[in-house]
């Protein structure tokens, strides 16, 4: 080699040498004060959380060089790398996900019109190449220097959580601030996870509503995790640091598909298919009015009695959890009868819809164990809404073409039975434990309805009574009533719950329904 050819590779060495400083101040960031100022509000970086998330910590970034061209305000002064949003993908479980995180050491995570862009390509590819998203959100909402253009920056990202809903999963990780419209994004997306103490969401902070109702409450009482995980159910999930809600997260990422084209990821499974379930026996009260906990029963038939329970605090009535049966992949809806005695109201039918929607969407089948006794009745639940809260849950199911199984575990009445997935409605099978009670109600309220003259005018009311209810239940009530009529498909021993559904699941994995032609359906409200 002569002396002439060393000359552009020393040039070529000196280009790397500068961009691996470039790539250096990258990482690094505004500096080590910023972040461990970020450290003493008990929160990580931006980059810290996408280690916690991705395999073995490795990720992918793009867009690391982006810089804002914004001017005035002293904007022009300030442009930093990453503009204060770091995006790319990495692995989960092996699998390709997509992540934008905000980086709260710069202009506070705010997003302008650089940092949107920079989401809105990354959240394009995670639908072009058909993979999963997740949102590690921690920003101060729009960035007021540059006006409109931030403004523009969220309807685009609205605009994309739209049109990928059901096509990839979403996933946002409040891990900060999230205020005014910033906050319908997490809102459109399919999960929403919180971290106690340092995550809010609310369209209007405490001082906004302490000027216009005169009202004083906190940001955590306002917006935070538990406010929204228990009473505005606008939280899925709720943590006590940020360690243990990304390792959740990742767990629900192991249930999902990567898309809406594909079946969810299958586990390899030690607990035997054909392994009996007698403890069931013991679990469920043959009483109808003595509650028990439902997610005992879950625990008892799923594979290794391991399940992820979505909603836990929020309308907790109901249950709906992601678990595995055979390794593949359900989720589960169920009456809870330790709350309300597992009645259907306002919020378990909204929480229920909303589950039922999200397994349609991606392929996962359903599995609903019933043991209801109706809708609860009350002035607050008619004028609230119950009709078309409740109709959210009939919709849902009557739209779903994912393989369906309804198990009647004790009594089902009124038009909460037929709500509950019912044959009627399109469930594929319907299985029923012995002593199954299915009517429009309960045998004494149907007594008392029926044969209220008669009642009336017997010589000992309270004994014809008693034989008028004994007469109904024998001739309407009775375990195999539903099932003579077609309406249930099977009455099973409660031992082989696990053993009937896996093989019925098994039967029904190849199923494909067809919707008929229309822009969409026109859902109650």
């Amino acid at each position: 080699m002569t002396a002439l050819d060393d000359k552009p590779v020393g040039r070529r060495r000196g280009t790397v040498a500068e961009l691996e400083a470039v790539r250096d101040a990258v990482r690094e960031g505004p500096g080590q004060k910023a972040t461990a100022a970020q450290h003493a509000k008990g929160k990580l970086t931006a980059r810290e959380r996408l280690a916690l998330l991705f395999d073995d910590g490795r990720f992918t970034e793009v867009e690391g060089l982006r810089r804002h061209r914004a001017t005035g305000f002293g904007l022009e002064d300030r442009r930093p790398y990453t503009d204060g949003v770091v995006t790319g993908w990495g692995r989960v479980w092996g699998r390709t996900v997509f992540a934008y995180a905000h980086d709260f050491r710069i202009f506070g995570g705010s997003l302008g019109e650089a940092h949107a862009e920079k989401i809105h390509k990354i959240m394009d590819m995670a639908a072009t190449a058909g993979a999963p998203i997740v949102g590690l959100c921690d920003g101060a909402g729009a960035r007021i220097q540059e006006g409109v253009s931030a403004l523009a920056g969220y309807g685009g990202i609205f605009q994309r959580n739209v049109r990928n809903s059901g096509v990839v999963p979403q996933i946002s990780v409040m891990m900060g601030p999230c205020a005014g419209g910033a906050a319908y994004s997490p809102a459109l997306t399919d999960f929403v996870f919180m971290v106690r103490g340092t995550s809010q969401m609310f369209i209007t902070g405490p001082e906004v509503v302490k000027a216009v109702t005169g009202e004083r409450i906190s940001q955590d009482a306002l917006g935070g995790a538990d406010a929204h995980a228990t009473r505005s159910g606008v939280a899925h999930f709720a943590y006590d640091d940020e360690e243990s809600c990304l390792a959740d997260v990742r767990h629900l990422l192991s249930y999902l598909p990567a898309n809406n084209r594909e079946l969810p990821p299958v586990q390899p499974c030690a607990d035997r298919p054909d392994r009996l379930t007698p403890a069931l026996y013991d679990l469920v009260p043959a009483e109808p009015r003595h509650a028990y906990n439902m997610r005992e029963v879950i625990e008892e038939f799923v594979d290794a009695g391991d399940y992820f329970e979505v909603h836990e605090a929020w309308a907790p009535n109901m249950v709906c959890a992601l678990a595995r049966l055979d390794g593949h992949t359900v989720g589960i809806v169920a009456n809870q009868p330790a709350s309300l005695a597992g009645v259907l109201d306002i919020k378990g039918s909204e929480k229920a819809a909303r589950f039922v929607q999200m397994c349609d969407s991606f392929n996962i089948p359903l599995v609903t164990l019933v043991d209801v006794p109706g809708f609860l009745p009350g002035v607050d639940q008619e004028h609230g809404g119950i009709i078309r809260h409740g109709a959210k849950l009939l919709y849902a199911y009557c739209n779903a073409t994912v393989p369906r199984i309804q198990l009647i575990l004790r009594k089902a009445y009124g038009g909460a039975y037929i709500v509950m997935d019912s044959r009627s409605i399109g469930s594929d099978l319907s299985l029923a434990w012995p002593g199954n009670e299915i009517a429009v109600m309960g045998a004494e309220g149907a007594a008392g309805v029926v044969f209220r003259r008669e009642i009336a005018a017997a010589d000992d009311p309270e004994a014809a009574r008693e034989r008028y209810i004994k007469d109904y239940r024998d001739r309407l009530m009775h375990p195999y009533y539903a099932a003579e009529r077609g309406l249930v498909d099977d009455v099973i021993d409660p031992a082989e719950t696990r053993v009937r559904l896996i093989d019925a699941l098994a039967v029904l994995r190849t199923k494909h329904v067809a919707h008929p032609s229309r822009k969409h359906g026109n859902q109650p409200q």
